[in-house]
């Protein structure tokens, strides 16, 4: 069986005006206790959809309850209230073989209680339902060879459409995974679901994966804005700083962000980047040790400058306290999730960049040290396309504020990032 580095795969991104989305997200983190089940979301996904996914700690290792268990995690811990609302079932959930009507079916060990009980168990915890599938014959886990079967919904998109609304699923993460293929027939691939999923009147939020396993990286290349809501950039994700691979599996943070410097001006609100899931607080997968502390802030910075989905990956049951606290850090969440829907810039490249993103009330800026020595970073307002006037700048790491009129400058660990927020 192969290692769960070998299966990485995918995560979300958002199109225009196809399905609603049931994805809105308070930045404003809860206290840790609160338990009782807050209302569900329903505008359309005007910021990037926030949630959590079983695959980067658990691979195929799944069962209903172990979901039911991270589901009141998060609403213990005040991730559901800080805005992580999807619980995404990943791959390795269903039986190996479909019923005789040709149905997918939940595996029967595994989630004795069907799919359709566990969303209703996630709805009444103020929380989503997500589950995983593929538009070719076989999902990911299939393909490589680690879960039997052949259960993917090419050509019966519209049979698993209707299957997903009948269980209550509110967001399909839709995964290429296969080496056969072009552009072209992924996009007629992926157009078919949205068509089947818009069929069925109910709003799921339609996350594609056009990368994994697939040469060539699509995703960032292709704009898919009218096909889906969220869209994959690049390769897998994997708990490290940087696996020197461009856009080829596995990537590490540092390898995305070198990717996304020349996607910014793609997402809007409705339609987003997607860089793969979010890695903070995730340890000894694949044979990566996980990201030390500052690149852990990084990540999570980063993400929310490329205005990016943040689905979680750790595990919330275990989770220390300076990793709940940095995922639910209100002034990095309400980065990502202005409603400007604006991805960042890179204006200074090499160790010691800079990227901007405008904000609906103000610009957000981050130093960023690539490299591996602290470093002091600076940039003048003009070069960020600011006037020269007094400038109110909020540090997110510690919520100092200082005033400036030419420059903003911080001190940046190796592999650290300096998060500013400054006003109009």
């Amino acid at each position: 069986m192969p290692s769960r580095a070998t299966l990485r795969r995918t995560a979300p991104r958002v199109g225009a005006a196809l399905l609603a989305v049931l994805c809105t997200a308070s930045t404003a983190a809860a206290p840790r206790e609160t338990v009782a089940a807050a209302p569900l979301p329903v505008p359309p996904a005007a910021t990037p959809p926030m949630g959590w996914n079983s695959w980067n700690t658990f691979g195929c290792d799944i069962d209903e309850a172990e979901i039911r268990g991270v589901a009141d995690a998060m609403v213990r811990s005040g991730m559901r209230d800080a805005g992580y609302r999807y619980v995404v079932v990943d791959d390795c959930w269903y039986e190996p073989e479909r019923d005789a009507d040709g149905n997918l079916r939940a595996d029967r060990a595994r989630f004795p209680g069907g799919m359709a009980a566990l969303g209703d168990y996630l709805h009444a915890r103020g929380l989503l339902f997500g589950l995983y599938m593929s538009p070719n014959v076989e999902t990911c886990a299939q393909h490589t060879g680690a879960y039997p079967g052949q259960t993917g919904s090419g050509d019966r998109e519209f049979q698993d459409a209707r299957t997903f609304a009948s269980w209550g699923v509110d967001y399909l993460k839709y995964d290429w995974c296969s080496g056969a293929g072009s552009p072209r027939t992924q996009r007629a691939a992926f157009t078919a679901m949205r068509d089947a999923l818009t069929a069925t009147g109910r709003p799921i939020a339609y996350s594609i994966n056009p990368n994994s396993n697939f040469p060539g990286a699509p995703g960032e290349s292709e704009s898919w804005c009218g096909v889906a809501h969220l869209s994959r950039t690049t390769e897998d994700i994997q708990p490290v700083w940087s696996t020197g691979h461009r856009n080829e599996h596995p990537m590490g943070v540092r390898d995305i962000i070198e990717v996304h410097s020349g996607v910014n001006d793609r997402p809007e609100p409705g339609c987003w980047n997607d860089p793969d899931m979010l890695e903070v607080g995730v340890h000894d997968v694949g044979g990566y040790a996980g990201l030390t502390p500052q690149e852990q802030r990084t990540h999570l910075s980063m993400w929310a400058m490329f205005a990016a989905p943040l689905i979680a990956g750790n595990d919330p049951r275990t989770t220390t306290a300076p990793v709940l606290d940095l995922l639910t850090d209100p002034g990095i969440l309400a980065i990502d999730q202005d409603p400007l829907g604006a991805a960042a810039t890179r204006t200074t490249g090499g160790d010691h960049q800079v990227w901007v993103k405008p904000l609906h009330d103000g610009t957000a800026v981050a130093l960023y040290n690539r490299g591996d020595e602290p470093a002091r970073i600076s940039t003048a307002l003009a070069e960020i396309g600011l006037s020269a006037r007094i400038h109110r700048v909020r540090d997110l790491r510690d919520g100092r504020i200082t005033e400036t009129a030419d420059r903003v400058t911080a001190d940046v660990p190796a592999h650290g990032t300096a998060l500013l927020r400054l006003d109009q």
